[in-house]
């Protein structure tokens, strides 16, 4: 964030950088001095990750003067001006740590273009879904089916995102607002388009319309690219810890801990191209495919008519050759994959590219008979896309289901059907978008509704589909607020309980009871997702289903039937219409909002640090992967750190950056591991990533990072809606966990706190004493060079074996 930026500036210029045999850019190993540098002093770091949201340095060091010791202005490490060259001077620190803060919050949420992530979204949420796999044991070609299928569901979306643009630019401007007197007068910019009112001009063919129409979908694909491959350049092309899985690792454990998992140049650049291609050819066909039509009809030309065969042949050929990228194998993992398919991904655009030029020269070609009316067959398009893609979803569930039946989870997020729902999710989101879009365009061309066709029936099928979804969600949000409502009447007696001794207050019961209930609705999004996705799934089918059977929108398809039947059709088709155009402008002004103003684009950014914690493993236009850069950074100050110092490092992560600290901490070489000591409060490991993603966060992921770090403490709160308990099972639970913290800190008025406490939640952890009680007993744990004993023989839960998931 600029904030960052801002603290930074406050201590003045960049600090020389530490002076613990770091270079002070990127963490590698600097120029050291007699004897190794500054010696093995022992002197102990805390490195403070923040979380969702961000935050200033200023603020997590508790000094308004900072100076950052390592880093850009994108994500650095900060201390205090004080501490700048702390490894000089152990003494003055001893009994206490040196406090470092890694701020990352400019990952996601940066300049203004950050707004056009918003166009990214269903790609975010398809991405998530590759990664909500459940733990497989002994099932190799399952998990790499899950892979595929949830590949080939992005694959689709970017080809309903470019068909979208298609019907708009193509079929509502080009085709019929253009070749319709009344629309085209209405419309004066597209008067040369138009046959009457430029009197036969040259661009007043349908072919010519439609190939000057193309250039709008071609630049959004050329945008998205270019968002793409700079994304790609700034994150996947970061290199982590070059290092190989050595024998001592268990690398089934998790797949965070294996070299190449924080490293996805080479797939997002396969992708990129596949994707890139399937965009240019869905332009292609949209251009080409008309003018075929015409050309195998009565007056058509032979010569034509064969080149529309040849053009046609050639574009499934290039479709076939994306579909066949697409399904290669995945990710691999198990090594720093530094290679790149250089002539794939430069020549498979290129020859798209092509393809679309041979497009517009054979669409614009002169055919005096041709004439536009009707609208474009875009229900066979959107139909084609909506079936599949149900298909798809429908396959990856009983994939899913298979997995999840090899080791099943009682904990895992709808036994195991996660990724299935949320790729439903995704696929309804970009149909709520391409229909919203063309919904308000045709609105805007046409308001009267009497000189175009207007879009596609099935996408008016699609947003009359919206009303019955949203009482389906509204009746389960009520469902759910009557038992937060009931819960939070039955949690007032635990407050009482639990502050038992102190004066009552029965308005402050009420709240604090209030907040825990509804701070146990996130446990309940399982069943939120569930049943919105299933409904989604189901009423999508009735829409497709209506749309094929009878060519005519809800109200006319449902006239001369009940009066009831047919009010709600017209009632539902009308009210759709509405929501999706709202929605639609809400998108819009939310977008130009966030591009103008940094507050704005914080709270986009908050979305994106949940969203984009995963590599783009399933599609390459999803916003860029943070972690890739962050990890990597975490992983190298603590490795330099232990390094040059002996060890006694304490990494304190709030919320997501617990999330960043476990991930770096799983990078490290084992040894150094087991020189670090983690603290997390308000950690959604288990309760979030523990649920959703449980083959790199379920119980022996987890139980594993307990073994190999020298020690951890989790901290909660139970007003806390993200953060919870680690639940390991046997007596790594309590050594994890303490016991909730209180909150608020005191029911009443006290004389050390005078004024009543607020209800903390998931914020301002380190006000709690017991913060700063449990990072000094880990720092009391940790020793100069060698680490304490764990006092247990229990040994390490057994781990899955999670055959492919290395190299999917």
């Amino acid at each position: 964030m600029e904030q960052a930026q801002e603290s930074a500036g406050t201590g003045g210029q960049d600090a020389p950088g530490p002076r613990d045999g770091t270079d002070g850019a990127n963490g590698r190993d600097g120029a050291r001095g007699k004897g190794g540098g500054e010696g093995r002093t022992g002197t102990a770091l805390e490195l403070l990750v923040h979380g969702v949201g961000g935050t200033t340095p200023a603020e997590m060091l508790d000094d308004p003067r900072t100076v950052r010791v390592t880093g850009d202005h994108i994500a650095a490490v900060f201390r205090r001006t004080e501490d700048a060259d702390a490894e000089s001077r152990p003494k003055d620190y001893r009994g206490r740590p040196v406090p470092e803060a890694y701020v990352w919050c400019n990952l996601t949420s940066g300049n203004g273009t950050r707004a056009l992530w918003l166009l990214l979204l269903p790609f975010m949420v398809v991405n998530l879904a590759h990664w909500m796999r459940p733990t497989a044991q002994g099932r190799t070609r399952a998990v790499r089916l899950y892979g595929l299928l949830v590949r080939l569901v992005g694959l689709t979306l970017t080809v309903l995102l470019v068909a979208a643009a298609c019907e708009v630019a193509l079929d509502l401007v080009a085709w019929q607002c253009a070749g319709t007197r009344a629309c085209a007068e209405r419309h004066s910019w597209l008067g040369f388009l138009s046959p009457q009112m430029s009197d036969g001009g040259w661009w007043s063919t349908p072919g010519r319309r439609l190939a000057l129409a193309a250039v709008v979908p071609a630049a959004l694909t050329g945008l998205l690219w270019y968002l793409s491959l700079r994304t790609w350049r700034a994150y996947e092309s970061q290199p982590p810890t070059d290092r190989e899985s050595g024998p001592e690792e268990d690398p089934g454990r998790t797949a965070l801990g294996r070299p190449g998992f924080w490293y996805g140049r080479r797939l997002v650049a396969r992708l990129r191209a596949a994707h890139t291609a399937a965009a240019l050819l869905t332009v292609a066909a949209a251009v080409g495919a008309p003018a075929a039509r015409f050309d195998r009809g009565a007056g058509g030309s032979a010569p034509l008519d064969t080149l529309g065969w040849v053009l046609e042949t050639a574009l499934a050929a290039g479709a076939v050759t994306v579909v066949a990228v697409v399904c290669r194998r995945g990710r691999s993992e198990n090594r720093l994959d530094r290679e790149l398919d250089e002539h794939l991904v430069r020549r498979l655009p290129l020859a798209a590219l092509a393809l679309l030029v041979l497009a517009v020269l054979y669409g614009g070609w002169a055919r005096p008979e041709w004439t536009s009316a009707g609208r474009l067959p875009g229900d066979m398009t959107f139909g084609g896309i909506t079936l599949v893609q149900g298909l798809l979803v429908i396959a990856l569930a009983v994939v899913a289901h298979v997995l999840h039946r090899s080791l099943p989870d009682a904990r895992v997020a709808m036994r195991g059907l996660g990724g299935p729902a949320v790729a439903m999710l995704a696929c309804a989101l970009g149909g709520v978008m391409s229909g919203g879009v063309s919904q308000r365009v045709s609105d805007w061309l046409d308001g009267t509704g009497t000189s175009i066709d207007g879009p596609p029936v099935l996408l008016t099928w699609q947003a009359s589909v919206i009303p019955p979804l949203l009482v389906v969600v509204l009746l389960l949000c009520a469902a759910l607020a009557r038992h937060t409502w009931r819960l939070a009447r039955a949690e007032r007696d635990a407050v009482e309980g639990d502050l038992a001794g102190e004066a009552g207050d029965p308005g402050r019961t009420r709240r604090i009871a209030l907040t825990r209930a509804m701070a146990t609705l996130t446990d309940r999004a399982p069943l939120l997702v569930a049943i919105t996705s299933a409904a989604t799934l189901l009423l999508g089918a009735g829409a497709l289903v209506g749309a094929l059977a009878t060519d005519r929108v809800p109200g006319e398809a449902a006239r001369g039937t009940y009066a009831v039947v047919h009010g709600a059709a017209q009632t539902a088709q009308a009210l759709g219409s509405w929501l999706i155009g709202l929605g639609f402008i809400l998108f819009v002004t939310w977008g130009r909002r966030a591009y103008k103003d940094a507050s704005a684009r914080r709270t986009i950014g908050i979305l994106w640090d949940v969203g984009t914690f995963w590599p783009r493993a399933a599609h390459p236009f999803a916003p860029p992967c943070y972690a890739e850069r962050a990890v990597p950074d975490l992983t190298w100050r603590m490795a330099t750190w232990t390094r040059a110092t002996g060890g006694r490092l304490v990494i304190s992560g709030h919320s997501q950056g617990s999330v960043l600290a476990a991930s770096a901490a799983w990078q490290l070489e084992p040894s150094a591991r087991k020189r670090v000591a983690l603290l997390t409060y308000g950690s959604p490991l288990e309760r979030l990533y523990g649920r959703w993603f449980p083959a790199h966060f379920g119980p022996a992921a987890l139980g594993s990072l307990h073994e190999e770090v020298d020690c951890w403490r989790n901290l909660y709160r139970r007003t806390d809606p993200i953060g919870g308990p680690m639940r390991l099972p046997g007596d790594s639970g309590p050594a994890v966990d303490r016991a909730p913290l209180k909150d608020p800190l005191t029911y009443g008025r006290t004389a050390l706190h005078p004024l009543p406490a607020p209800i903390l939640g998931h914020s301002d952890y380190q006000a709690d004493p017991a913060f700063a009680e449990e990072r000094q007993r880990l720092l009391a744990r940790l020793r100069p060079e060698v680490p304490a004993p764990r006092h247990t023989d229990r040994p390490a839960p057994a781990a899955p074996a999670d055959d492919g998931a290395g190299d999917r």
